[in-house]
């Protein structure tokens, strides 16, 4: 009886260092599995974030009081929240550049009337400076009412903020005055996402 309890003690007692280098070389296994040769698998996966985005297409005519409102509500937006580069805007006025050109040549064909209107000015000083005060105001009531802006909204959201980029894209599209604007949502599967995409780096 003594000899059976002798070789029991034994036993245990050899065992327990298998044991323990047993659950030592799996904790080990374990560690060289998130090492540098296994960065494909699960453990190195982890640290990568998926980064995708979506667009928003706001036109607003050439209501360039409504284009600000909107930028102004987009900055606070963006305080408030602390979206940072999660939320981006640019400004698009396509047809600017276009109606300004449009715009030059035609004073050129007028010789005529431009010596007259010297001569009258000329002899009535107050004519004068009321006609220098009324070409800037023209001008510019020119360029606001032919001019057309748009806004083009960028979303940039990681894999697991996808709720939260849902809710701002159903949210800004339904609050004026982005919902007078014709608001358009462009996802990253959308066939115009790439023109879109392109078109969002292009501009200032």
């Amino acid at each position: 009886m003594q000899a059976l309890l002798k070789t029991a003690a034994n036993m245990s007692i050899h065992d327990t260092p298998v044991i323990r280098g047993m659950s030592a070389d799996s904790a080990a296994a374990n560690a060289n599995l998130c090492g540098r040769g296994h960065l494909d698998l699960e453990c190195g996966a982890s640290q990568t974030r998926t980064m995708a985005h979506s667009y928003i297409k706001l036109d607003f005519g050439t209501d360039e009081e409504k284009a600000q409102q909107a930028r102004h509500k987009l900055d606070g937006w963006k305080q408030a929240f602390r979206l940072d580069k999660r939320l981006l805007y640019k400004l698009d006025r396509p047809e600017s550049d276009a109606g300004e050109a449009g715009s030059k040549p035609e004073p050129v064909e007028k010789p005529a009337p431009a010596a007259k209107s010297q001569a009258k000015t000329a002899a009535n000083p107050k004519a004068k400076t009321a006609a220098k005060a009324s070409k800037p105001a023209a001008e510019k009531s020119a360029s606001a009412t032919n001019g057309k802006v748009a806004l083009l909204v960028r979303l940039y959201f990681s894999s697991h903020e996808k709720l939260s980029e849902q809710r701002w894209l159903e949210r800004i599209p339904s609050e004026e005055p982005f919902k007078s604007a014709s608001p358009k949502v462009v996802h990253h599967s959308d066939p115009e996402f790439e023109s879109t995409d392109q078109k969002f780096e292009a501009l200032e």
